[in-house]
């Protein structure tokens, strides 16, 4: 390729992932101008919005993965974009029906997004051969988050002061664009997996048995949590909801432990540590799901400013996140991964507990912009990291699946959080629409977020001293043989 054709080819992927943030960037942004035009004055009864985009990332993504696997990478990729360009078409049309088809199309717009980023990654993976370049592509990737985030609350702070579903028809035709630069800029990549000839082929191949349950049993949770802040846990619907889904999760494991040939998720190789690592890793994005929302409806609906300077508030995460980013790499040697992700999981408590503790009315630099500097920081740096530890604790044939079941868990993570936050704050204002019980039950969610990070920290610390005692262990033993060769 030319370098021309590299630039574009580079950027397109790139756009995969910037694409994917700015989905909740837009939403997230003008969220009250959507409850309003739906008669709904609780942006927080809007959950579903959030939750549901970011659910379905994180329950097909492995799936989406598997299917480049099977059928091009590159295909499965432009499908993604063309995917959630329909669905964010039906997103801004769904002014003239009800809330209902606009949470259902947030939903479905997430599962291009997750048919996109892996594929994406996959094509990169397979374009570049170990060494600089590859590692450069791969930064500039996930560099594109923050600038994501950003770049998505703007446009939908600008095209609300028009009218609010310009933003998902003007990012329809963005995505369509996309996808079509992209069928002449992505190369053929040649692929070694042959495409099953019938359906017992096709459903050993795609693990559907295991896909079935394995995304049943995380709808049916996330589900739980989401709606229970809604409805209230009396309601014996959710209660049956949340047992199913624990009983497919059960049977899921099963499956890929024992039954399935080509498992979505090789259990046998995922160890204690790997647990350790994912589950401080939810933690904390648990968290970061939390602050994002709960910080946006703070300075919106507390502090009444407009969507716009709200994302002029938080547009700092863009150099923070983006030199946190490209200096990840040279602290990674230093320090190490677990200590990283136990540094970043510090930093969400702190520039949550920053949030929580917010007066009303205050100036902007007191608490808020180091909050967001502090979190952009934890963020940018916590998800390499967690990803740079699980793969070296798997081994090589499992790297892809490494990667991908960091984003799930990432993910699904960021939708049981806003669950859990929510359920929190319903049961501290009670539906009060006063500012001062509005506030209580933010400050309450907010908490709630210190207290996941705090957890994640803990596991953390704990998976730390475990690692510097058995590390201590093998060296006494080691020279203790080597006294004993020496005798």
């Amino acid at each position: 390729m030319t370098n021309v054709h590299v630039f574009v080819f580079v950027t397109t992927i790139c756009m995969a992932q910037l694409c994917a943030q700015a989905g909740i960037g837009q939403t997230l942004a003008i969220l009250r101008e959507i409850g309003a035009s739906f008669g709904i004055s609780n942006t927080s009864n809007l959950i579903w919005v959030l939750a549901g985009y970011s659910l379905a990332i994180g329950t097909f993504i492995l799936i989406a993965g598997r299917l480049g696997d099977t059928y091009g990478y590159k295909r499965i990729f432009l499908l993604g974009f063309v995917w959630s360009a329909v669905w964010s078409a039906v997103s801004g049309s769904a002014i003239y029906s009800t809330n209902v088809l606009f949470i259902v199309s947030r939903v479905f717009h997430g599962l291009g997004a997750a048919l996109s980023l892996p594929n994406g990654l996959a094509l990169l993976g397979v374009t570049y051969p170990p060494g600089k370049q590859k590692a450069m592509v791969f930064t500039l990737v996930a560099t594109m988050a923050p600038i994501g985030i950003i770049v998505g609350a703007a446009s939908a702070s600008l095209f609300a002061l028009v009218w609010w579903p310009l933003t998902y028809w003007t990012f329809a035709l963005t995505l369509l664009l996309i996808a079509g630069v992209g069928h002449f800029a992505i190369p053929r990549t040649a692929q070694k997996n042959e495409r099953p000839t019938n359906i017992r082929a096709a459903m050993s191949e795609l693990d559907i048995p295991g896909a079935i349950t394995g995304v049943s049993a995380l709808v049916l949770i996330s589900f739980a949590w989401n709606q229970a802040p809604i409805t209230g846990w009396q309601e014996p619907y959710l209660w049956i909801a949340l047992v199913v889904g624990v009983l497919l999760a059960a049977l899921f494991v099963l499956i890929e432990s024992y039954y399935a040939p080509r498992p979505l998720i090789p259990f046998y190789a995922l160890s204690s540590d790997v647990s350790f690592i994912l589950i401080a890793g939810a933690c904390g994005w648990s968290c970061f799901g939390i602050w994002a929302s709960y910080t946006w409806q703070f300075v919106e609906n507390i502090r009444g400013i407009t969507p716009l300077l709200a994302t002029a508030y938080v547009s700092p995460c863009i150099v923070v996140g983006c030199l946190a980013t490209m200096s990840t790499g040279f602290v990674l040697q230093r320090l190490g991964p677990c200590i990283i992700v136990f540094i970043s999981l510090l930093g969400f408590t702190l520039g949550s507990a920053l949030v929580a503790t917010m007066p009303a009315m205050q100036i902007y630099w007191a608490q808020l912009f180091f909050s967001v500097l502090i979190v952009s920081w934890a963020m940018d740096t916590g998800f390499p990291a967690t990803t740079l530890a699980l793969s070296n604790a798997v081994d090589r044939k499992h790297q892809g699946t490494a990667a991908g079941l960091v984003s799930t868990v990432m993910n699904y993570s960021i939708s049981i959080g806003l669950g859990i936050a929510r359920t929190v704050e319903s049961y501290v204002n009670e539906g009060s629409p006063t500012i001062e019980s509005k506030l209580n039950g933010y400050r309450a969610a907010l908490y709630t977020a210190v207290g996941l990070a705090g957890l994640g920290a803990l596991i953390c610390s704990a998976f730390l001293v475990r690692t510097i005692w058995r590390e201590r262990r093998r060296c006494c033993n080691c020279q203790g043989e080597l006294e004993e060769h020496h005798i």
